[in-house]
């Protein structure tokens, strides 16, 4: 027993107690959480972002598309009825537009392709980091 009163006086001024310890870990975990927290939810409203853009890339292609059928189906009816070089200028546009249809759809499957999997993989790393350097402090504290 008076070990035990011996041991709580040599505790040097400067070291702080075990409630300190555990108030100073609460809160550091707290700050911990919601900054991964506001990091999880920038990184998922970056990729959003590129997925609306890949999405809007994709319809316009779509749209291009239809136009560039349009203007094939039109130059096809210009070449049965009449045999002219009218055809040849819209088939000219039809070439056209599904060439800048081709490129949007290129465009917008690289943005897409960016932005998936929606898993806040940077935000994955630093909970592990976090995870690895608590673990470690609270092994080198077991070990003092």
């Amino acid at each position: 027993m008076a070990d035990v009163a011996n041991h709580r006086t040599s505790r040097t001024a400067g070291e702080p107690s075990t409630a300190e310890l555990v108030q100073r870990a609460t809160e550091q975990i707290s700050r911990l959480v919601r900054d991964e927290l506001a990091l999880a939810r920038a990184e998922l409203t970056q990729k959003g972002k590129r997925a609306g853009i890949g999405i809007g890339l994709f319809g316009g292609a779509g749209g291009l598309a239809v136009y560039g059928l349009g203007a094939l189906v039109a130059a096809a009816i210009l070449l049965l009825a009449l045999v002219l070089p009218a055809w040849v200028a819209a088939l000219v546009v039809a070439v056209v537009l599904f060439a800048v249809a081709g490129i949007l759809a290129l465009v917008g499957k690289k943005q897409v392709s960016q932005a998936v999997p929606p898993v806040p993989t940077a935000t994955v790393r630093s909970v592990r980091a976090d995870v690895d350097t608590v673990t470690a402090a609270v092994k080198d504290r077991g070990r003092a």
